[in-house]
């Protein structure tokens, strides 16, 4: 069994308190990544569970057993770092195999291993070649072989793909999520990369200075964030946020999010936002929730108008940007309905989709 447990985790660099007494559990064989801002506190986290970083308090638990004192090398854990850290004077299959040399494994085992990992990476025709005559995309292949041929009980991956280009990150990423499904092991993963974090995880573990503020499934953090700061980070573009007012309307309420600009609050809300009349809230709605209006039997109380500032042709969408109450709002529309700049453009908002967040404590109500 490998299961990852961190108990009560917290990491001080003299008086800055890097990790704040974090809890997470890791199942067996699942794919949790951890994403956050730079200096959140998720490398240091992934860190600690090597066994690179000392902790201050708390308790690391790898398979049930804990591993605070142990050495990385006591660990059996695997790790890819961001720079691959290949040996530049050995072929690819000597990197791969170097690990198990030192531990006395067999030639023939290491064969076996070796060729095994090659085979799901695809590299077994480039064993014979050092770093130097491989590409980005390879030699991470190479470094990801390393690891396999471990046969750890975890995979840590530090911000694995940063190097790489664009094109080559999107191939990387499907690379990864396929070899975790040929080699089920319990793998933690750590990137600034919202979309990465989404596209590879079972859950996603998601920091804020030092702190975790929601774990959840990609689909639950995209449509069911629990503070500002996991609906900001999650989604590109980033979800929109208004300064509102909730207002009664009959047996209904509105939103006001300017003196042009109220919009209804679904029926199956009223009774959870009635408490909130006449408070000073923050309104959150995805740019692919603005959109021109498309349904004959859309509510046209959720049509308003406004004049746009700057719109981005996208090919298959495009982003209309104008400004509500000194606010920059995004909207995602349909490329043949996207007015030029300057021009007044009706847009529909899908209020199904909306959240309300209290601007104090920033949770989402």
């Amino acid at each position: 069994m490998a299961e990852v447990s961190l108990r009560n985790v917290v990491k001080r660099f003299d008086n800055v308190e890097a990790v704040r007494s974090i809890n997470l559990d890791i199942p067996d064989n699942e794919f949790v990544v951890l994403v956050g801002p730079s200096g959140c506190g998720k490398s240091t986290t992934l860190r600690m569970i090597a066994g690179l970083e000392e902790l201050t308090s708390g308790d690391i638990y790898i398979g049930g057993e804990v591993v605070n004192d142990r050495p990385p090398k006591d660990r059996d854990i695997a790790m890819v770092f961001q720079n691959y850290a290949l040996y530049p004077h050995m072929t690819a299959y000597e990197n791969m195999s170097f690990g198990l040399k030192l531990r006395k494994f067999s030639k023939d085992e290491i064969r076996r291993r070796v060729d095994n990992a090659a085979r799901i990476l695809d590299i077994t025709e480039l064993l014979e070649r050092k770093p130097k005559a491989l590409s980005g995309g390879q030699r991470q292949r190479v470094a990801m072989g390393r690891a396999i041929v471990r046969n750890p009980k975890v995979f840590l991956f530090d911000e694995p793909l940063s190097n790489l280009d664009a094109k080559l990150r999107v191939q990387m990423r499907t690379e990864i999520k396929r070899v975790h499904q040929m080699v089920k092991t319990t793998t933690v993963y750590v990137t600034h990369d919202q979309v990465e974090a989404m596209t590879l995880a079972d859950r996603v573990v998601v920091m804020n200075g030092g702190a975790i503020e929601q774990i959840a499934s990609p689909q639950d953090l995209y449509h069911r964030p629990k503070t500002r700061f996991v609906a900001g980070f999650i989604g590109s573009p980033a979800m929109n946020f208004m300064r509102c007012r909730l207002e009664q309307n009959g047996a209904g309420l509105r939103v006001r999010v300017s003196d042009k600009i109220s919009l209804p609050v679904p029926a199956a809300r009223t009774a959870r936002y009635q408490s909130l009349i006449g408070k000073e809230l923050t309104l959150g709605l995805r740019p692919e929730h603005i959109t021109e209006p498309r349904r004959s039997d859309r509510d046209q109380n959720c049509e308003f108008s406004v004049t746009l500032d700057v719109v981005e042709p996208m090919g298959m969408e495009t982003m209309v940007f104008f400004g509500v109450d000194g606010q920059e709002i995004c909207g995602r529309v349909d490329p043949g309905s996207a007015a030029g700049p300057g021009e007044i453009m009706r847009l529909y908002a899908n209020m199904e989709h909306v959240h309300l967040i209290d601007p104090q404590t920033h949770q989402v109500l």
